[in-house]
């Protein structure tokens, strides 16, 4: 699977992102600008010791990042108000799951160009806008590998020297 993180802003969740898309073997992308560098001690601290772990890439806009895709990639952007629940549509293994940036989520037009591609997570106060991205994202990862059967699974008991870690 592919995590898309399009400018995210807040270094702890892109950390706990990291840190779950490590512990799934999932690549991570982080579409340009940033709102904080990738050295800062929250952005680590929140990723752990997980980034050696971690297959990532940096890309400098959505543009480049679009035009380097294979021509058959499915791009599924998460996002309130979108048509259809995440629950509502088939994961692929290369699929990219797409995020927008915590304060301003993803750009209108590219939601409306991609109206069948645009999925929400239910919500249920009227006040309450939006969830966690961290949240989110691993929200709908895990329902798609779910749907995959947990393709890889390492479980510890695979490895009796292994010790738990939270």
């Amino acid at each position: 699977m592919n995590v898309v993180l399009v400018e995210p802003e807040i270094p702890p969740n892109t950390g706990n992102i990291a840190r779950l898309c490590a512990a799934t073997r999932t690549r991570l992308h982080l579409i340009e600008p940033l709102g904080f560098r990738l050295d800062e001690p929250s952005l680590r601290r929140a990723g752990l010791d997980y980034w050696a772990h971690l297959q990532w890439q940096r890309w400098p806009d959505w543009t480049t990042f679009t035009r380097a895709l294979p021509p058959d990639a499915r791009l599924w952007f998460i996002e309130a108000g979108g048509p259809r629940l995440y629950t509502e549509v088939r994961y692929h293994p290369e699929d990219y799951l797409v995020f927008g940036r915590e304060t301003a989520g993803l750009p209108r037009a590219l939601l409306e160009g991609q109206p069948s591609a645009w999925l929400r997570l239910p919500m249920f106060h009227p006040r309450v806008r939006s969830l966690n991205l961290a949240n989110c994202v691993a929200v709908v990862l895990f329902e798609a590998l779910r749907q995959q059967g947990f393709p890889g699974e390492y479980r510890p008991a695979d490895n009796p020297s292994a010790h738990p870690a939270v």
